[in-house]
């Protein structure tokens, strides 16, 4: 696990100096590597190269060191029964987001936090959005859900290993949402529902549908909010 966590933070450091570095000498020349390494797009390129190695890593980790698939050293397993389970696990992912929504009204939730940068401008609203419905939940669901989760349990037990794992995946975005603790708890209890889920259907592939259903219903109902991106100052109204 911390070999795995040390190897995100370098290589999250390392593509992030890269991309800033082509930037700064192809395309907004003269501008500081401080303010170059907050742009959107290439925090996003930035991280999805991360993801990349981080992946390559963890696969050469378990299959090198274990001798064994990876897919199946993390509890991969997808749903047997395809399309009844998947369909009840993007309902369920759906549901939550609906519910969590009506829940925030109750919660003190700042207007703006730092990952509205995110959608400043459309095509970075875009960029944005794919990539918190593919790699995004998919590298989160990897960690959390397949390596961070079976330690814990083993060692905490399931309540404990469940509770663990939905804090550190709502710590995580802890930054992203201005250290509000309102979003904050809200992507906590996300991280339960994905535990809990992993835990019963001892797949980290339910989790990921659950994972993805949230996020691209939150995606649809921004997208059709903003009338298509095009006037994303209405998610500051």
């Amino acid at each position: 696990m911390l070999q795995i966590v040390f190897f995100t933070l370098g290589a999250s450091f390392v593509f992030l100096a890269v991309m800033a570095t082509l930037a700064q000498r192809l395309i907004y020349r003269g501008l500081p590597w401080v303010d170059l390494a907050q742009k959107p797009v290439l925090a996003l390129i930035s991280e999805f190269l991360a993801y990349i190695a981080v992946l390559i890593f963890m696969v050469a980790l378990v299959e090198g060191r274990y001798q064994v698939s990876f897919l199946k050293a993390i509890g991969w397993n997808w749903p047997q029964h395809k399309y009844v389970e998947i369909a009840g696990l993007i309902g369920l992912g759906a549901l939550l987001l609906v519910v969590l929504s009506g829940v925030s009204h109750f919660l003190p939730i700042p207007k703006r936090v730092p990952v509205d940068q995110f959608f400043s401008r459309p095509m970075e609203a875009y960029l944005t959005s794919l990539f918190a419905i593919s790699f995004g939940p998919f590298m989160e669901e990897l960690f959390f859900r397949g390596f961070l989760y079976p330690v814990l349990a083993r060692r905490l037990g399931v309540w404990m290993g469940v509770f663990t794992t939905a804090l550190g995946f709502g710590l995580l975005h802890a930054m992203q949402l201005g250290f509000a603790w309102g979003p904050i708890l809200i992507i906590f209890i996300v991280g339960v529902v994905l535990t809990i889920t992993r835990v019963a259907a001892r797949s980290v592939a339910a989790s990921f549908l659950v994972h993805v259903a949230y996020n691209s219903t939150l995606t649809v109902i921004t997208f059709i909010g903003t009338d298509g991106f095009r006037h994303l100052e209405k998610l500051n109204q």
